[in-house]
């Protein structure tokens, strides 16, 4: 089994999560047997300290805008990496995380599932149909009783989380290429949501495979941002100035306590609405810089 991760863009808190995601793999390594760890980005520089641990594949900003494709769909650019490791590599699983996941516990499920021809998405989060947020249901609108590839979206169908995808050995390209063709056909027939890719890939993989969760194995703090970005900070800057080698953050890692932080803090709209709007009534009264 390979791992895969994708980052691009300047925003450094993205390097230093898919850094922290990189030694919580390490860490767990001999549990889980993986091949190698790949890492496709446009920032080549914030993993080469990580030697031999990672294998990078560099992006340009031709790739990049070719894989967002006609409709210019960001998050196309994540089944457009998997297509194309899944094309260089053959049939070998592969397991993809997002840069705010880490792995934790249970390590050998996963490599047992994707060996066993069970393919693997983080969580499920039920069926769109039934969904409480109105993005969602906007875009249940949009796609219910239509034909996307062949396949008719029905009230049956179901959104799984694609923090982590999981793909078998077997029948891996008609997978990816599979949820490809649904996403761009979704594009075409003007369906518009940023959660379109994770629908697609949904669709595709449990029309495949079997689907089963992740999230036994995987933390993804994707609603716990911040609490997560000053402990994985502070993790590296302790490390910096503390001059560790990458043995030690993994050791580290195999310390580090991850239930201590929470997974999920969400504000209500409301008051996320309220504080920016105090934010601008009152600005701050004095900002001084030097001359």
């Amino acid at each position: 089994m390979n791992l895969l991760l994708l980052t691009f863009g300047p925003n450094i808190k993205n390097h230093y999560q898919a850094n922290f995601c990189i030694l919580s793999l390490l860490a767990r390594q001999q549990e889980l047997a993986f091949t190698a760890v790949y890492v496709y980005t446009d920032h080549p520089e914030f993993y080469r300290h990580l030697g031999d641990y990672v294998k990078i594949v560099p992006l340009t900003k031709d790739m990049l805008q070719e894989w967002k494709g006609e409709h210019q769909y960001l998050f196309r650019i994540k089944i457009k990496a998997l297509e194309h490791f899944i094309i260089s590599h053959g049939e070998v699983p592969v397991m993809y995380l997002d840069s705010d996941t880490f792995l934790y516990q249970n390590t050998q499920n996963l490599k047992q599932l994707l060996s066993d021809n069970v393919a693997l998405m983080h969580e499920e989060e039920g069926k769109l149909a039934q969904q409480k947020s109105k993005t969602v249901l906007r875009m249940w609108e949009m796609v219910k009783g239509k034909t996307f590839a062949d396949i008719p979206i029905t009230e049956n169908e179901t959104m799984w989380n694609s923090g982590v995808i999981g793909i078998p050995a077997t029948r891996n390209q008609e997978a990816i290429q599979l949820a490809l063709r649904i996403c761009d056909e979704m594009l075409q027939g003007k369906v518009t949501s940023f959660m379109l890719e994770q629908f697609a890939v949904s669709i595709a993989l449990n029309n495949i495979y079997n689907l089963q969760p992740a999230h036994p194995s995987v933390g993804h703090y994707w609603a716990a941002k911040d609490t997560w970005n000053e402990a994985i900070s502070n993790f590296f800057l302790e490390s910096k100035l503390k001059a560790h080698t990458i043995e030690q953050d993994i050791e580290r890692m195999r310390q580090f306590n991850f239930k201590a932080l929470p997974i999920r803090n969400k504000m209500k709209n409301t008051k996320l609405r309220l504080q920016r709007m105090l934010e601008k009534l009152f600005p701050p009264k004095e900002v001084v810089y030097l001359d």
